[in-house]
């Protein structure tokens, strides 16, 4: 299934980048505070990146990657993630199914960013053998 995870890929393309999550473990997007939401390339950076569900660590490029997991799969470590940060996990296989549906036609290998809730391909890239 096509998931989207962590990734160095393209760090660098912009000045602001960050990459403190795990490489290669499944990302949420998180919302963004209010300092961010007023300026997203300001200090916090929640507002342009996404969230690695094991390390809670934030990465400002994800990649689509093809892993062999399935969509109650991908919930229940979305709802694992988000209850272990003391998070409400209530919402957690709504919120699998839309990161799903979002990756769902992009070409593996694919790097994307983000801007608020804008997603945007940083790289597009064919499809390639899963890493």
């Amino acid at each position: 299934m096509k998931v989207l995870v962590a990734t160095a890929e393209t760090q660098g393309d912009r000045g602001n980048d960050f990459h403190f999550a795990v490489e290669g473990e499944l990302v949420r997007i998180d919302t963004p505070c209010a300092t961010d939401r007023r300026d997203p390339d300001g200090g916090c950076g929640c507002g342009r990146s996404f969230a690695g569900l094991n390390s809670a660590r934030p990465t400002t490029t994800a990649r689509v990657a093809d892993l062999p997991l399935s969509r109650a799969d991908v919930a229940e470590a979305l709802r694992s993630s988000l209850a272990q940060q003391g998070w409400n996990p209530s919402g957690a296989a709504g919120e699998a199914a839309g990161l799903l549906d979002l990756v769902a036609d992009l070409p593996v290998g694919t790097v994307l960013g983000r801007r608020l809730s804008e997603i945007v391909v940083r790289r597009f890239a064919p499809d390639v053998p899963a890493r």
